[in-house]
């Protein structure tokens, strides 16, 4: 990014800091989408994020590359922030008697449904993970970010960031054959028994050579 662009960001320009909105709102939404898993949640955490940033725009250096990362780095606060407020607001209404409510689906969340259903698979995998291997997952993979940068957005060292992505990969990569070899042994059929579900000893006796 251009010097004359940080420093009309760091001095509160409303024209560049649509740009920088632009440029990245999108890459601020998947991430937090990516952590969240809810579409609802993501818009929230994207709004939280460029409305921190402005609070902090006065910290952005003078010179220096691209701010994604440090946009993601704050996304990457507001969802943990947002995840500890649901965990607070689960065991609310927990508390509270239930009615039987039915739901009032928009349209539009009917197209959504099969991303929401293969994201939820992935987030199964990646819940086994510790909170910071999972932020490092989402940075590096999802997000592209390299080391350096993924280091830039969490505030931790380089070497960290190798060493939880290593145990992220590594764990995601068992859990996986694990799951792979669950289902074969499921799909396969049990011993005494053809595909379809029947068993070798009825099949019809063949018929003698003549």
């Amino acid at each position: 990014m251009e010097t004359d662009e940080r420093s009309r960001l760091r001095a509160g320009d409303p024209g560049a800091f649509g740009r920088l909105y632009d440029d990245w709102a999108r890459s601020v939404y998947n991430h937090a989408f990516r952590l969240t898993g809810n579409w609802a949640t993501a818009e929230d955490v994207t709004a939280a994020t460029f409305l921190e940033a402005w609070r902090l725009r006065v910290r952005i250096d003078a010179e220096g590359g691209s701010l994604r990362p440090w946009l993601l780095g704050i996304a990457t606060n507001a969802a943990r922030n947002s995840s500890r407020t649901a965990r607070r607001y689960a065991a609310a209404t927990a508390r509270l008697p239930r009615e039987d409510v039915t739901p009032d689906f928009a349209d539009e969340v009917a197209g959504r449904i099969d991303d929401v259903q293969r994201l939820a698979a992935v987030q199964a995998a990646l819940a086994t993970l510790r909170r910071g291997e999972r932020e490092v997952f989402a940075l590096c993979v999802w997000s592209g970010l390299d080391y350096r940068e993924a280091a830039q957005a969490l505030g931790v060292p380089v070497g960290t960031v190798r060493s939880r992505l290593s145990r992220a990969r590594r764990k995601l990569r068992e859990l996986t054959d694990t799951s792979l070899s669950t289902r074969n042994r499921e799909l396969r059929p049990a011993r005494g028994q053809v595909p379809g579900g029947r068993s070798t000893a009825a099949r019809p006796a063949q018929e003698g050579t003549r």
